[in-house]
This record gives C-alpha cells, structure tokens and sequence, in this order.
C-alpha cells in the first residue's frame, strides 16, 4: 500500500506544486520572522557587549517614573557630582568616569534640516576621551563651551566636516557649534547600532542634556586587579543606599539588549500573524487540491477497496501524500524563511542608520515552527479529503463517473452554527467585556466568522456565480464558462474562500481606518478654533519642539488674537502613571478647545494648581479642592491642588499643568501651539510671519487648521499601506488556489474538453471558456470578501462609537478597484490551464480514462 501510495504521489508530484507552495509561502513568514528577530537580537547583544566592556560597574540614579521598553522613553535622573567621589572612595575602585549623557541631541544637516532617526537614539554626552572602544579619526576633542565631536554617523547623514559650524537642539533651543572632531568606534564602525552621537564639555552636556550644572546620569566604575566586578558592585551599592541602581558590565549589557529584543519580539509577533493569515488562506488551497484529487482518484481508489484495501489504509494513503508534500514544502519555506530573514535584517540593519549585523543564524525556534506549521497545515487540510476518500464503495470502481455531489443541508447548517459563535465571540470582544482576554476573542471571533462564511459559501455560489457569469454569457464559450464555474459549488467556494480572507481583511481595515479618519477629522474641524498650528512629523521616541519664546513672539504679531503652547509629559499621578499636558495661556486653550467647566474654574492656573477632565476625575474620585503628588520626569514630586473640572472631549483631556511646570518634564520645550486670529486677520498673512519665527526649529512648521489635520490622519494612510503589503501575501496564495482549481478541473475534464474540440470549439474560444471560469470564481470571492470585510469593518466602527469614531465611511472606490483587480486576478490566474486546455489532442482526449 505504501509502496503504492509513493508512485501516486510521484504520478501527480506536478499537481501538488501549487498546495505545497501555499504552504511554502507561509512557513516561509514563520521561519523568517524568527531568523530575522535571532539575527538582530544578537547584533544588538554584540553591540552592548561593546559599549560596556570598558565598565565593570555602572551606577545610576533611580528613574523617577519607570517606564517599560513599548511604553515610551525612560528618561534618567540626574545626580550630583558629589556622588563620584563617594564612588572613588569606595575600596577596590580603580578608576571612576561621570558621564552626562541623554537622547535627545538633534543636528541640524548642511541641509537646514535636522537629522531624524527611525529607533537608534540621538545621543548627547560628554566628551570624555579616545579608549578601546572610541577613536578620534579626525581632529581632537572639544576643549571651548562652543566645541563639539560627533560620530561619523551624524557626519556622514549631515555633510559634516571639521570645522564646520553646526546648529544643535537640545533640552534648549538651537544653539551653535564648531565640529572640532569626528570619531568612530572599533572595528570601523560609523556608529553602534546606528546612534547618532554628538559631545560636548563637560558643562555644556550637563547644561544641554540633564538641565543643571554639576550632575551626571551614569558612572562607569573600573575594578581594580583582583577586585570581581559583583564584588564592587555590592560595596557600591551599600554605600550609596537605595536611590541608586548599581550593576555590573555584563548586567547592564544583559538589561539594554533585553529591553530592544522586548520590541523585537513585539515586531515578531506581527510578522506571525500575518504568517497565520497566509496559512490559513493556504489550508483552503490544499483541502481543494486534495479534494479535487481525490474525486478524480474514485475509480483509483474504489479498486484499492476492491482488492482488499481497508479504509484505514485508504485513509493513511492520502495522509501520507500529504505528510509527504509537507516535509518538502517545510524544507523549502525554511531555505526561503532564511533568505527572507537575512533580507529584512539587512533593511532593518540599512534604514536604523548602518547597524552592524551579526552573522546569519538559523535558530531552533525558525527550524522546529517551520517542520510543525508545514507538517500540521498539511495534514489537518487533508484529513476531510481523507475521510471521504474511505468511504467510497468498491462498487464505485465499476461507474464511469465520480460520485455525485452530497446536498448542502449538514454543511450550511454547520456553517450558520459556526458564523453565529463567531459573532458572539467578536460582539463580546469588542464590547470590552472580556478584560485581558479582549484580543483573543476578537481574533477568535473574527477566524469562527471566516471558517463560517466559508461554510455557508456553497450555499449561494451557484446562483450568484449564474448571476455574474450572465456577463460573459454573450458567446458560447462564455456560456460554457460560466455553466463550469457553478457545476461544483463545493469545489468553487472553498477556491472562492481563499481569495475572501484576504480581501475581507484588506476591506475590513480600510473601512476602520477611514472612518477613523473621517471621524477625527470632522471632529477636530468642529472643535479646534484656531486657524494656524505649529507642530511636526514625529520620527523617534519623542515629538519635535520648538523655542519657547516663539509663542511670546507670535502673538505679539499683527493679526494673532491668541495663542496657546502645549508641552506634554508622562508624569506619575498619585502613583499612576499618567499622560499629563502643560499650557503656556489656559484661557486661551480654553477658548480654543471650547472646553467648558463642570466644577470649579478653568480660567487660570496657578502655580500648584492643576485642572483635570470630568471623566478622569470620575475614575480617580477627584474632586475640587482635592490634592494630588505629581511625579514628573525630573525633579522631586510635587503636590497640586484641583482648581477646576471641564467637560472630557475625544480630543483633549487628561491632567493640566501650569506652564512653570513643564521645566521638570523630559523636554522642556512646547511641542505644539495654536494660534486664534483676531477678527478679519487673514491666514495668507500671518502664516508666512509666523513661518519666519520658526527658522531656527526646522523639525516644527505652521499649518492652517486643514493641513494640521491632514497632516495628523496621514499616518492612518500609512498603517494601511503597510496593512495591504502584508496581505499582499494571503492574496497571492489565493491566486494560486484558482490556478490549482483551474489546472485540476481541466485534467479532470480532459475527455470533455476533447469532445467540445471535436464538435468545432476553437482553441481560442476554449482559453476563453477557461478564463470566464476563473475570472467568475475570482469576482465571486472578491465579492464575498468585500461583502464580509465591510460588515466586520462597520462591526468595530460601531463598538468604536464611544472611543470618538462615529463615522462609518465604506471605501467605494476601494471596493470597486477590489472587484476590479479579480478580475484581472482571474485572467492571470486561467493563463497556464487555459494554455494547457487549448493544446490538448483532440483524439488523446477523447479517449482519456
């Protein structure tokens, strides 16, 4: 049976290419996702190993507010002088170097433009020599308060040369610097990890990057001989008390790669479900391919039965075809996983600035997901197949036809079962009922509702495909193509359902994301009362900011009614942490946000007082006259008291600050400001006056109130752009499901195709027989994929309702370019069958068993 079972296999090794490669496809995203997270991560592990590998103990201030690696920034706590020398005199202490380092020091290029970076930090510090692992290779280091060296990373992205004079911004607003020096680092390396770095005097980073003269945010310890790195760092550590975080090289080294590999495999974690989409579109594929070989095995088949074949033995036939297109398909997608990996690594490695990789590794992980995704894919789609090849009869072998298709009355009603879990499991999950498991129920929710429609997908394929195949039924090859497609409404919807997940996905998301567009933009349209707003593009942990003395200067121009600066903070509020905001001109934001008090007053702010919205207020039992610590980035907590409550809105909220306040925040520096016009002022004239005020911010610009919001929702557009690549994927897989179906249904219809040959079918009219077929399926799935994706799409829209999004926008346009696409899909995909159809032997086929 075995033996029997390889030679059927090697026999129709060409008709499994395409199943086998909807699985490659998939575990090629499995396998890739992980050599691609093992590949950076021990880049990374490379890098620290080197950054602190000249320190045997680091010491640092413990942060004020604790943030996680996905949360935001951490920003670090100064410390005084004082606190080195207490370190110097610690027994076994050889050597003690203060470091003022933080992120945030921004180049200005040869451009006028400042230097962005997409992860790697902007790194300003303190210039505190050449060692091992930093080497001067022009120049020598800054000596004057106007001085600088930077890394030849920054110079490379800045045309910077030595000597050049350079715009810094910082914690302050721009000042200017002579480039005195670019360094590198060992091995030839432009930059570690891609940082852009930048070092000042010792005063001047103390001033620039931590805010205050005389302090450091980390001391880099060197043992003496003998002395074990645990050992100091135990003596340091008692007796500098609890306020200090002390650990070893290896410890710090170990924590900072450990919190980049938390977002790597947050990155990783994406990359996979888009794997699981792809392999779940690709179990379609492969339960049709079986399917379709097993219907044209009857005779095959019922013979083995014949002659003594059990039906556990048929059974295991089928699997065992199936384990063994698995096997192979999981070889390959792990060789492509690999190339695909190393690819994206190289990307990743180019567009963080130049990150050195470490060597290709293939990690257990890659190998063992790609052998179990491929293998289970494989052998759970071919398990229905499988059964309903042991139930054929011997007497089978004896009818010249397969046999007849079995109702539809079990399948829909199984399909009606699964679609209604589903939606319950989606309603629960979106409702917010479900606590920490609200994404898996959403997930499941959202699988149950595909594997029902796909269910219920028979159903109605054979009238809607009559319905859309009247198109093409113009012509007698159209009428046969169209008859064609619906003769196995089985066998069209599973075809039909592989191209819906993918386009319902697609479709689903472009609804979400337009009506979150069209919501936001019409609210902010209706709240906003300012003409002009000054802002940018944020590219890295932290918005873009801007002089101060900007929002003194703007509204002393002719014109400007008001203007309201905002600055913005994670701050600790009565010990949660929380999103908290700073205003330069309360009334003004008042009247510019239409924000209406509820208790209290919110006209003024004094310097403890703070104002909070209704709804924050309600969770946090807040009331006015209440007293609440704020712990800001910096500095020591403070205590404010609740002065006033105004009215929540979906655009402004939260905790309010007086503007003294934003001194202690992590950058100082107002992030955003509106500008209200006095009446009859024009925004043609004040919006190039304003723009001559922000010369020296090129990461800020103004905007009238149109653009801002155009600006803002144009990251929507992005996301989705980045959504439909992905998907991209389980599309492609689809198209593979309808050539497969197409190139079995022409073997299957060999002698069929011969005896319409034989009657006057011309070899063109048979291709274009072939491509109504395919071009029907294909518009059918894409049908059923626009219907399901819009009603899941205007499902969340409406859980969402409460959130701010009120619209629900259906992507017309969208949805037509869909259909229209399928059935350009459908005419590629009939292509290869409809070629193969047309150069059959008229005399072969008809005599074809």
């Amino acid at each position: 049976m075995l033996r029997a079972t390889l030679k059927s296999l090697l026999a129709r090794k060409a008709r499994l290419v395409a199943s086998g490669l909807a699985v490659v496809l998939g575990v090629m995203f499995v396998s890739g996702a992980f050599v691609l997270t093992d590949t950076l991560g021990r880049s990374f592990d490379t890098i620290f190993n080197d950054a602190y590998a000249g320190t045997d103990v680091g010491v640092s201030a413990k942060p004020k507010i604790e943030v996680a690696e996905m949360e935001g920034e951490q920003i670090a706590a100064p410390f005084p002088a004082s606190t080195l020398e207490q370190v110097r005199a610690v027994p076994g202490v050889a050597g003690v170097t203060g470091v003022a380092a933080a992120d945030g020091a921004r180049v200005i290029g040869s451009n006028g433009k400042a230097l962005t970076s997409f992860g790697p930090p902007q790194l300003g510090s303190n210039w505190t020599g050449e060692s091992d692992l930093v080497r001067l290779r022009e120049g020598r280091g800054p000596t004057a308060d106007d001085e600088v060296v930077v890394n030849a990373a920054v110079a490379t992205a800045g045309r910077l040369a030595v000597g050049d004079r350079v715009g810094i911004l910082t914690r302050q607003p721009r000042r200017d610097f002579t480039v005195v020096g670019i360094f590198g680092y060992s091995g030839d390396r432009d930059s570690l990890g891609g940082a852009q770095e930048v070092a000042f005097t010792e005063p001047v980073a103390q001033e620039l990057m931590l805010g205050q003269p005389g302090v450091y945010s980390e001391l880099s310890v060197e043992a003496a001989d003998g002395v074990a790195p645990a050992t100091l760092r135990d003596d340091i550590a008692a007796t500098l008390g609890d306020g200090y975080v002390v650990k070893t090289g290896e410890q710090l080294s170990a924590d900072a790669s450990a919190g980049l590999k938390e977002g790597l495999g947050f990155f990783n974690n994406i990359l996979l479900g888009f794997a699981g989409v792809a392999l779940f579109v690709g179990i379609f594929l492969i339960l049709n391919t079986f399917s379709i070989i097993v219907a044209q095995r009857t005779r095959e088949l019922a013979l083995l039965r014949a002659i003594g074949a059990g039906r556990r033995q048929v059974i295991g036939s089928v699997l065992v075809e199936a384990v063994a297109i698995g096997l192979l398909a999981s070889v390959l997608g792990l060789g492509a996983g690999i190339g695909v990996g190393a690819l994206l690594a190289y990307v990743f490695g180019q567009t963080a600035g130049g990150l050195q990789l470490a060597g290709l590794g293939v990690p257990p992980a890659a190998v063992i997901s790609a052998f179990a995704v491929g293998l289970i894919v494989t052998v759970v789609a071919a398990v229905l197949p499988a059964m309903r090849a042991s139930r054929i009869p011997p007497v089978a072998a004896m009818q010249d036809v397969a046999t007849p298709d079995r109702p539809l009355t079990k399948i829909s009603a199984a399909g009606a079962v699964v679609t209604a879990v589903g939606g319950t499991l989606m309603a629960l999950g979106l409702s917010g009922n479900t606590g920490d498991n609200t994404l898996l129920t959403i997930l499941g929710g959202v699988l149950l509702s595909f594997v029902g429609v796909a269910l219920l997908t028979p159903l109605i394929s054979r009238p809607v495909v009559g319905l859309l195949g009247r198109i093409f039924s113009w012509s007698v090859p159209g009428k046969l193509g169209r008859l064609n497609s619906g003769r196995n409404p089985r066998r069209t919807a599973i075809t039909a359902a592989a191209l819906m997940v993918g386009i319902a996905l697609v479709t689903g998301v472009t609804v979400i994301l337009d009506s979150a567009k069209s919501s936001i933009t019409a609210l902010a349209e209706e709240t906003i009362q300012a003409e002009l707003v000054i802002s940018g593009a944020q590219s890295g942990p932290r918005p873009p900011s801007f002089d101060p003395a900007v929002l003194d200067q703007a509204a002393a121009l002719p014109g400007v009614g008001m203007v309201a600066g905002i600055y913005g903070d994670r701050a600790l509020v009565d010990g949660e942490q929380s999103w908290i905001t700073a205003t330069s001109d309360v009334a003004a934001l008042r009247e510019i946000y239409r924000a209406t008090p509820t208790a209290g007053s919110i006209d003024t702010l004094g310097p403890h007082q703070i104002l909070v919205d209704s709804g924050t207020a309600q969770d946090r039992g807040l009331a006015v006259g209440d007293t609440v610590p704020v712990q800001l980035s910096r500095g020591d907590a403070q205590t404010y008291t609740v002065t006033g409550i105004y009215a929540e809105s979906d655009l402004f909220g939260g905790f309010l600050l007086p503007v003294g306040a934003a001194s202690d925040f992590a950058m100082p520096q107002p992030t955003q400001a509106y500008l209200k016009l006095a009446p009859g002022a024009s925004v043609d004239d004040v919006l190039p006056r304003v723009e001559a005020l922000l010369a020296a911010s090129p990461e800020v610009s103004v905007a009238d109130r149109a653009d801002f919001i155009e600006q803002q929702t144009s990251q929507l557009d992005g996301l989705l752009t980045m959504i439909q690549i992905l998907l991209a994927l389980a599309i492609l897989i689809a198209v593979l499901g309808i050539v497969n179906t197409l190139a079995l249904s022409v073997l299957e219809r060999t002698r069929e195709l011969g005896l319409l040959r034989a009657i006057g079918l011309r070899r063109a009219q048979t291709m274009r027989m072939i491509t109504v077929e395919a071009v029907v399926i294909s518009v059918f799935g894409a049908l059923l994929g626009v219907a399901v994706g819009a009603g899941l799409g205007a499902a969340v829209v409406r859980a969402l309702r409460d959130e701010g999004i009120s619209d629900l926008v259906l992507p017309w346009t969208e949805m037509g370019l869909f259909l229209g696409l399928a059935a350009v899909v459908g005419v590629v995909a009939a292509v290869l069958p409809a070629i193969r159809a047309a150069r059959l032997n008229v005399l072969g086929a008809i005599a074809h068993e």
